[in-house]
């Protein structure tokens, strides 16, 4: 090990940049988050540093560096264009007993600035010794992906109640699971959703319940998962699929995403599809609650985004009404996803401003829509569920005015490589889907903007029905 990691309190210190430039600034900007009393010495600097001084949080000293300049600081850094100029100033340094850093000379360094992952109070440090920084910073673009933002509140909610945990479970190895099973759980989840006084009650309660045989409420994710393509999961979805102990899933999550679900994860089936209810809604409901007050951490995941035609309201009412702690997810909608994917931009300067969203499912033996509503200029008609209805949702919108040739696109399992677009017009889209063999789950898109599919398509792994 080259170099020891370690953290220094910089807290009200008199920190040292030798330095003008693009590299000096930096540095001045990353000390600028601390409480470091920073002041930066060079015959001029870039125009950047501007507002750092206005905001009291460095000092400009314009002149050359003499060894006279370093007396009275905690720590040193060179950062200057002249590689022998920051080998006197470490040799300096040094010889004043100060710890220096000399930017991209790790030879010169007594201590280096790794790459950093701010979630303060909690820090992560990534280093090459100096070797190969590029690297180091890829490693921290990806920790970046992986740790919630809120990690830095819940550490903060730790260790509030860190001094006041100790004495009711005294025992290390037992205060150890505690504090796993409630950073893992519903306190973790409410605290990284930003329900910050939710999170602070289930603390509470879960202090109150260490010395009774008691099983702590569990947490239950309403979790969009997208319209088919496991790059369009959100990172705080992945994040919670991968802890899961539950997760009940609908008919339209791929087997792709789902294969991203923790490998020892109970998983439940709750598909439903026209005349096939795997679990009624209400089942679903109890189902969800129950595997909460087992103290499970559950994922209710379901396809595109749970508030638009998920019915995910209804689920989440029974939650409250039980008073289990939950939290929403949102997901990337069909409408957006298979749109893009098809090169259909749902609102456009010249073709669209406003988009409309209706469900195509029948009342009886016809689609029950406000028609009136539906046959607007310049809006973009987006139809979900709407493929057994085709004919008669044409139909219907051509007797209410639309024009026949109305350009209309259905999109056929939008965003995965099994993707289909079918381009027609209103009065020609039923029969061009049959023809195609068009089958669920599909998203109809009608307005002027599908004109563009042609020259804006840019998903190749797609299936093309197209009548020109």
């Amino acid at each position: 090990m080259d170099f020891l990691p370690i953290f220094l309190n910089p807290h009200k210190k008199p920190c040292l940049i030798i330095g003008g430039g693009p590299v000096a600034l930096r540095k001045a900007e990353l000390l600028s988050h601390t409480d470091a009393i920073v002041t930066a010495l060079a015959p001029a600097f870039h125009p950047n540093f501007e507002p750092l001084v206005r905001s009291g949080k460095v000092v400009l000293r314009r002149k050359a560096f003499d060894s006279s300049d370093l007396k009275g600081f905690a720590l040193v850094i060179a950062a200057t264009d002249d590689t022998t100029l920051n080998a006197t100033i470490a040799h300096s340094a040094r010889k004043s007993g100060l710890w220096v850093n000399v930017v991209d000379q790790p030879e010169l360094c007594d201590f280096i600035m790794p790459a950093i992952v701010d979630r303060s109070p909690l820090i992560i440090a990534v280093s090459s010794g100096g070797r190969a920084p590029v690297l180091a910073r890829m490693i921290r673009a990806r920790l970046e992906s992986l740790i919630p933002a809120n990690f830095g509140r819940l550490a903060e909610l730790a260790g509030r109640f860190r001094t006041r945990v100790k004495p009711v479970v005294p025992n290390p190895k037992e205060r150890r699971r505690f504090w796993e099973r409630v950073l893992q759980g519903s306190v973790g989840e409410l605290m990284l959703a930003g329900q910050t006084t939710a999170a602070a009650e289930a603390m509470e309660a879960a202090l109150k319940s260490t010395n009774k045989d008691h099983v702590p409420l569990g947490h239950v994710a309403l979790v969009g998962a997208g319209p088919g393509d496991p790059d369009l999961l959100t990172f705080r979805a992945l994040r919670l699929m991968q802890e899961a102990d539950t997760v009940v899933f609908d008919r339209l999550v791929s087997a792709e995403i789902l294969a991203l679900v923790r490998r020892d994860a109970e998983k439940i089936y709750a598909g439903k599809a026209r005349s096939e209810h795997t679990l009624p809604q209400e089942q679903i409901n109890h189902l969800l609650v129950r595997l909460a007050k087992e103290g499970k951490r559950v994922v209710r995941l379901k396809g595109g985004d749970p508030f638009i035609f998920g019915r995910g309201g209804e689920e989440i009412e029974s939650l409250a009404a039980e008073k289990i702690p939950f939290t929403v997810v949102p997901g990337i909608t069909a409408a957006s996803g298979c749109a893009s994917y098809a090169g259909i931009p749902l609102t456009h300067r010249d073709h669209a401003q406003s988009c409309l969203f209706v469900t195509g499912h029948r009342r009886g033996d016809q689609p029950n829509l406000d028609w009136n509503k539906l046959v607007v200029p310049q809006q973009t008609l987006v139809i979900y569920m709407g493929l057994l209805g085709l004919q008669e949702i044409c139909q219907a919108l051509i007797r209410h005015g639309m024009a026949p040739d109305m350009p209309a696109a259905l999109i056929q399992s939008g965003t995965t490589p099994q993707q289909k677009v079918i381009i027609a017009t209103v009065s020609t889209l039923a029969e061009r889907a049959r023809e195609k063999n068009a089958a669920a789950p599909t998203l109809i898109i009608i307005g002027e903007v599908v004109k563009l599919s042609e020259k804006l398509s840019w998903f190749q792994g797609q299936e093309k029905g197209e009548e020109k």
